[in-house]
């Protein structure tokens, strides 16, 4: 039996087998998660959007310059809450998907915490399972709140038409709301520092800036005198977009000012990522008023977007902030959405031999360490694959195409090498053949025939 399916009494034996690092203060954990942000959208890329409060979190803390994630939500936010990459848990992980990602028994970041005495909160989307019984609660959070699917309405906080339209909640029972759900998701995360429970975990995967793209005026206004595109729908389209991005922005500097007002910014450690690249355009699905998106997120200089295996799908803005241990600066060390689970596992003292995670503890580079030797990353679609093995990376597809970069000297994946670099493209693929062995084919029994 494959070892992300642990019997409940393996997850107990695993739980038990834990031992506490002895650090006095054990830090707080907040983990930002943006949805579709694309490269070029913030302002420490000399993006389209405003954003001080970030960009003053990059300059004081580590700036992740090459963060990687799947290219789309739900398996980014399986790899994130795991520590395995998606395909483990079968093929509906490697899509967007209302189905639950992770068998119940999965040893999450949350449970893993609560283990070790954190109080742990989510605020926002949570994309794992648009069910209450596959809810945030039944994976390790005292406390879930927000929109159990795919995203929402900013204003009606409704999903797509269907069986999961009706989505917001707080702790797994539906609720209805007024007011804006960035506002909303960041007024819980306030109310939760403040509470001061420490040692605490509160994740907050925002709905911003996935689509329906809209902000209040208020962040409209910081636009003022911008022309974004000759064309009205487009001018439009693009200021919805940067005011949400100075939305989120805001908020980020609203848990800053928190966490200073109540003596906790410098024990906190500050984790920010979006869940992949931006889309450049779209149409917007969900039930409101929002209108469509014609000139959305910009990912320039990388190549590709959204639901791509180019660095503009997968590489995304990322940084981590913590005054008492990391020192500011650019890390360029390649890591994964996967790493965060073993590298907090590790800090704060959870140890179980019983959970082999794909991820590896990242600390030694958060802390400005080189490693000795290259790390292999692994991204996985439905019908296309990309494999990162030091400066190398190839992506192949179901039809048997093949593409390889080198990304020391072709950051932007230009030029395709594989025709001139024979043995390292079959080098890359027998790297690739071995991580696509270890994945699930078939879908969970219990969830065939379900909507998705």
């Amino acid at each position: 039996m494959p070892s992300y399916f642990l019997p409940v009494f393996l997850i107990a034996s695993a739980l038990c087998e834990v031992t506490v690092a002895a650090t006095p203060a054990p830090p707080n954990i907040l983990l930002i998660v943006a949805d579709d942000l694309g490269w070029s959208d913030v302002g420490w890329h000399g993006g389209i959007a405003k954003t001080p409060h970030m960009d003053e979190l990059v300059r004081t803390g580590v700036e992740l310059d090459q963060h990687y994630v799947q290219p789309v939500c739900t398996p980014t936010r399986t790899a994130l809450m795991s520590g395995r990459y998606p395909g483990r848990f079968g093929p509906h992980t490697l899509s967007p998907s209302n189905l639950r990602a992770m068998p119940l028994e999965t040893v999450t970041m949350a449970s893993a915490l609560k283990h070790q005495g954190y109080y742990t909160v989510q605020s926002g989307k949570w994309h794992l399972g648009a069910r209450s019984e596959w809810g945030p609660n039944v994976f390790g959070f005292n406390r879930g709140y927000g929109s159990l699917t795919g995203a929402a309405d900013p204003w009606t906080h409704k999903y797509r038409k269907g069986p999961y339209e009706d989505t917001w909640h707080r702790d797994g029972r539906r609720i209805d709301e007024e007011g804006n759900a960035t506002e909303l998701v960041a007024a819980e995360v306030l109310r939760r520092i403040d509470e001061q429970r420490s040692p605490w975990f509160i994740y907050v995967p925002f709905h911003a800036v996935h689509t329906p793209v809209d902000a209040p005026d208020e962040y409209k206004k910081i636009y003022d005198g911008v022309r974004f595109h000759a064309d009205p729908e487009k001018h439009d389209s693009r200021l919805r977009l940067a005011a949400m991005v100075s939305q989120l922005d805001a908020k980020i500097g609203q848990f800053v000012a928190a966490l200073e007002r109540t003596n906790q910014k410098e024990n906190t450690l500050i984790i920010f990522m979006s869940d992949n690249g931006g889309i450049e355009s779209l149409k917007n699905a969900y039930v409101g008023n929002v209108g469509h998106s014609p000139l959305n997120s910009e990912n320039d200089p990388l190549r590709g977007q959204k639901a791509t295996l180019y660095e503009g799908g997968i590489r995304v803005c990322a940084f981590a902030n913590w005054p008492r241990r990391l020192k500011p600066h650019k890390s360029t060390v390649p890591m994964h959405a996967v790493d965060w689970l073993p590298t907090i596992a590790k800090l704060v003292g959870f140890q179980s031999a019983l959970l082999k995670w794909d991820g590896i503890d990242q600390m030694p580079v958060l802390e400005g360490k080189k490693p000795d030797q290259p790390r292999t990353i692994y991204i996985a679609t439905p019908d296309a694959w990309a494999l990162r093995h030091g400066d190398w990376k190839l992506i192949s597809d179901s039809r048997g195409k093949s593409q390889l970069f080198n990304l020391a000297t072709d950051p932007y994946e230009k030029t395709n090498l594989g025709t001139t670099e024979a043995d390292k493209l079959t080098e890359l693929k027998l790297l690739l053949a071995a991580e696509q062995a270890k994945d699930i084919k078939t879908l969970p029994a219990d969830l065939v025939g379900l909507p998705h």
